[in-house]
Formats: structure tokens, C-alpha cells, sequence
């Protein structure tokens, strides 16, 4: 059985001191591929040295949307740079997030807009970039969907990508698959109390489903009190199979395919 984590961060420091047995552990527990994602400017350079290093690592770069208020006006030309690199196969990661605005944590809403506005730059300066290098984004979202896919709908039909970590509700799934997007689905999927994301889970076209683990967070059940690392995918494909009433080599087929397609992978 072979599997595609499409999403995790090797370059973090939980893996300094161990990760030539962490990519190990992964090769033996089936997985394939590994894509290692840049959350600002200045770790892409890092993702790119991994991608060098392990013949099973592919890069994307980007920059997180947490990372945006620290980054330049424009992040374009360097994540261009940056791209050029063989081993990059998607723009990200990418996207809005609305859990830790200023304002909502000293309960003042005035002093959102600002974070927003900059949130917003410089995810569409990447939805631009994805789309005129052909590449796929890799799309951060969490409370923020209406405004976020308002500035994904006027790409739909020339950019691809992937809304990773998904945890929204049936209607935001239904809206992403209709604009051409694939889902991917963490360890959240295992988790007991997220009955309806599995629910979400089962009603998705096969083709539009990907696995990964955002590591070295959200660790799958059994393993919730450890850092997560890529093996672990194998937990997310089984509850996702359980979730689609399939055998679990169908998804690790599935979603390997589907991943190998969206970003035409090397490794």
C-alpha cells in the first residue's frame, strides 16, 4: 500500500534531531512521497535543501497567512525564485485565518482590519503566482471561508490546488469541489469527536481526496499525545476509508493518484 502525505513541515524544529529516521519510518510504513511546506519567506530555502536531500521529498513554498503581516508588500518575485527549483510542485501554503485576530482576542473588532487586509494581499498575490506558473496553492483556511472564497472564485477554471487540513462543513466542501479544488484531510479525521467531518468525508467525489498529516500537528488517534510525523498518514487513510465505507487500499490508491495528478509528482 503506497500513500502521499500532501502536507507536512519537516523544516520544524521537533524534527532537528531525528528526521533521517522520520522519513525512514515513512518509507517503511508505505508512503511515497512527502511534500514539505514553507510557511514564510524565509524557510523556503530550507524546504528546498530537505527536497535535495530525500529522494522522497517534494517542496512547496509560500507564505502562511500568519506570516503575512511580518512579510514585504510583495512576496511575488521571490516565491517565483523560489519555484524555479525542480522539486517544487505547488505555491503554498497559502490562505486566511481568522482565529487569532487582534481584535478577537482583546474582544476589539476594530483592530481586525488591518490584519485582514494584509491576510488578503498576500494570498492573492500567491493565488495570482499559482496560476500563472501553472502550479497548484495549497489553500490554509479556518473561520474564514466566505471571505476566502470570494477571492478564490474568480480563478475557477485556470488555477488548481488543494484545501488542506480540511475541517468546515458540507457546504464549504461542496463549494471547493465545485470550483475545481481537491480536499485533504489530517489526523482531525480520527478524531472521536469530529463525527461530522467524517460525515463530510464520506460525500466527497473520490477523485477530489487527498491524505496528509500537517505535521508535526494534529497527531491521529492513536498517537494524540506525540508529535505527528509522516508514517502517521496511515491512521488518516484508514478513518477516512472506515468514513467512506471502503477498503483502506482504495483510499491510499485513490488519494496517491489524486495526489500524483494535482502536483504532477517527480519524487
Amino acid at each position: 500500500m503506497k500513500l502521499v502525505d500532501t502536507h507536512a513541515h519537516l523544516t520544524d524544529g521537533r524534527f532537528r534531531d531525528d528526521l533521517d529516521a522520520v522519513v525512514q519510518r515513512a518509507d517503511e510504513a508505505g508512503v511515497g512521497t512527502i511534500i514539505t511546506l514553507a510557511a514564510a519567506l524565509e524557510e523556503c530555502e530550507a524546504v528546498l535543501k530537505l527536497a535535495e536531500r530525500f529522494p522522497s521529498v517534494c517542496a512547496a513554498v509560500g507564505v502562511h497567512p500568519h506570516a503575512a503581516g511580518v512579510s514585504p508588500a510583495d512576496v511575488t518575485d521571490a516565491l517565483a525564485e523560489f519555484a524555479k527549483h525542480p522539486k517544487v510542485v505547488a505555491i503554498g501554503e497559502a490562505g486566511m485565518d481568522y482565529h487569532y485576530l487582534p481584535g478577537r482576542m482583546q474582544q476589539r473588532p476594530d483592530l481586525d482590519a488591518p490584519t485582514k487586509a494584509g491576510q488578503r494581499r498576500v494570498f492573492t498575490q500567491q493565488l495570482e503566482l499559482a496560476a500563472r506558473l501553472d502550479k497548484p496553492i495549497v489553500i490554509h483556511l479556518r473561520e474564514c471561508a466566505a471571505d476566502l472564497l470570494e477571492l478564490v472564485a474568480p480563478y475557477r477554471g485556470r488555477l488548481r490546488g488543494v484545501f488542506h487540513c480540511f475541517s468546515e462543513d458540507s457546504d464549504v466542501a461542496r463549494r471547493v469541489v465545485e470550483m475545481g479544488f481537491h480536499i485533504s484531510f489530517s489526523g482531525m479525521l480520527t478524531f472521536k469527536k469530529n463525527e461530522t467531518l467524517r460525515e463530510v468525508a464520506a460525500q466527497l467525489p473520490p477523485e477530489r481526496v487527498m491524505v496528509e498529516t500537517d505535521c508535526p500537528y494534529m497527531s491521529p488517534e492513536p498517537h494524540r499525545s506525540k508529535r505527528c510525523e509522516p508514517s502517521f498518514v496511515v491512521h488518516t487513510a484508514a478513518a477516512l476509508a472506515t468514513a467512506r465505507g471502503v477498503p483502506v487500499e482504495t483510499v491510499a490508491r485513490q488519494t496517491t493518484e489524486n495526489a500524483a495528478r494535482l502536483f504532477q509528482l517527480p519524487c
